[in-house]
Formats: structure tokens, C-alpha cells, sequence
């Protein structure tokens, strides 16, 4: 007899149809629990290797800018989660020094929870990205490189860019199945003060098992063309992007899945 459930592992990552030895896991199993552990606990913990990042970038044309936040630790970004959301005095005063101006979209790239994400798809990924927003005559600042950021510092460095739109690269949260996914956030009219209610989230990029850097880029510009059409993002700024374009950016072989 066929078990339905094995038919939808194909589908998925999360941890179904895992069998059973008894009345526990079976040991490959139970094994594959543990490694997927141990990789998320590495992925939060690996350090950052910003230099190299920007070195990245500068063979792709694009202006790298690092900066700091108070944070000095790995396990320091853990327990003070406030200090990642803003910049450390030295960066702030670099940040305001560097004149800026007309900028629509500032570019932040943080390592988040997951360092392994960026090292996975932070280049191509901005690659993508940079393409996308020329392409649509929208102008970009520096990329900005803070290890240690969180979400919210997308605001202090967007406001001091006098940038209309904020968007921030971060690695996310590893779970059980994933370890090395980003995610996007996107603000309309960047400042201090800002909540999450006023972003917008594009998340699991991480191919081939999530979204693609194509994807990706294709609906961050479409987001951001709407957000500086209407003049908000957030909860308000509804995703109203056709249903066909995940096939038209390579998407077709996930949908015919389905």
C-alpha cells in the first residue's frame, strides 16, 4: 500500500513521512535531525567575512561601504538584539560624511542570523539585483556592509542616505530545514522610529530549494516601482504582481510541481 505521505516529501523540505524504528525515529532519521541542528547552530554562529564580500562586489562594479554597529560579538548580536539596529558612533559619522545625494534606493547587507546565507547567494543574489534596478532607471547608493545588523538599521542608514526607499539583504533565522536562506525588507521613506508594519518581505531565497535570485529581483523592483508610485509600503502596499510571473523569471519547473 502506498503511503500518500512519501509522495509529498517531494514537495517539501520539512521534516514528513520520517518512518518509524518501534516507537522512535528510525536512525537515519534521527541522524539527519542532528546534522540539520548542528548546521543551523554554525550558520548563526560563522563569522562574517566582510573583506572578501567586498571584494565580491567591487568585480561587479559596485561600490561597497562598510560600516559597524555597536555589536562586537556574535554572542553579543544575540543577547542585545537593540544594538544591531543601529550604527556604531564612527559609522554614523562616516555614513553623514559621505554626501550622498539622489540616491532612490539604499542597498544594506547584513549577515543576520545566518552567515551562511550570504556566503551562499549574497553576491549573486545583489547581482540580480543591481541588474534589475538599472534596468529600471532606478538610481543606487553605496552598498552598504554591516555585520551584525538587524532589520531596523535599514532605517537609520536609508535616512541618512536621504534615500527614498530602504532595503536590507539579511540572512535569516536557520530552521530545522534551512540554513542558509535570506530574506529582503523593503521601506518606503526610510527613518528612525520606523515598525515592521511599514516593510515589505521577500523571504526563502535560497535556490534551488527556494525562491531564485531572478525571483527574487522581479519582485523587489515591482515592489519598489509600487511603493514609490503610491508613496507607502508595508501592510498597505498590497502584492498585486500578475500570477504569471514566476514562470516568465524560470519558475515553471516548481509550478509544474504543484
Amino acid at each position: 500500500m502506498n503511503d500518500p505521505w512519501i509522495t509529498l516529501r517531494q514537495f517539501t523540505q520539512a521534516r514528513i513521512a520520517q518512518g518509524r524504528a518501534g516507537c522512535s525515529l528510525p536512525t537515519a532519521a534521527l541522524l539527519e535531525f542532528q546534522l540539520a541542528h548542528a548546521a543551523a547552530r554554525d550558520a548563526v554562529h560563522q563569522v562574517w567575512d566582510v573583506a572578501a564580500f567586498a571584494e565580491g562586489l567591487e568585480s561587479m562594479d559596485l561600490e561597497p561601504l562598510v560600516l559597524a554597529t555597536p555589536v562586537v560579538s556574535r554572542a553579543q548580536y544575540l543577547q542585545r538584539p537593540d544594538w544591531g539596529r543601529c550604527l556604531a558612533p564612527d559609522s554614523r559619522e562616516q555614513l553623514m560624511a559621505s554626501k550622498q545625494s539622489a540616491i532612490d534606493v539604499a542597498l544594506i547587507v547584513s549577515n543576520g542570523l545566518s552567515s551562511a546565507a550570504l556566503d551562499a547567494h549574497g553576491l549573486p543574489l545583489l547581482g540580480a539585483i543591481a541588474d534589475a534596478y538599472l534596468a529600471s532607471n532606478l538610481r543606487l547608493g553605496p552598498v552598504c556592509l554591516v555585520p551584525n545588523g538587524r532589520v531596523a538599521l535599514a532605517d537609520e542608514i536609508g535616512e541618512l542616505l536621504n534615500a527614498r526607499l530602504a532595503v536590507i539583504i539579511v540572512g535569516e533565522r536557520p530552521g530545522l530545514s534551512a540554513a542558509d536562506s535570506l530574506g529582503i525588507y523593503l521601506t518606503y521613506a526610510p527613518q528612525a522610529g520606523n515598525t515592521d508594519a511599514e516593510r515589505n518581505c521577500i523571504s526563502n531565497i535560497r535556490p534551488p530549494a527556494g525562491l531564485n535570485y531572478s525571483a527574487a529581483a522581479s519582485k523587489l523592483v515591482y515592489l519598489s516601482k509600487q511603493a514609490l508610485q503610491l508613496g507607502f509600503s508595508g501592510i498597505a502596499l498590497k502584492d498585486d504582481m500578475p500570477a504569471q510571473w514566476l514562470t516568465e523569471i524560470g519558475g515553471a519547473e516548481l509550478l509544474n510541481k504543484l
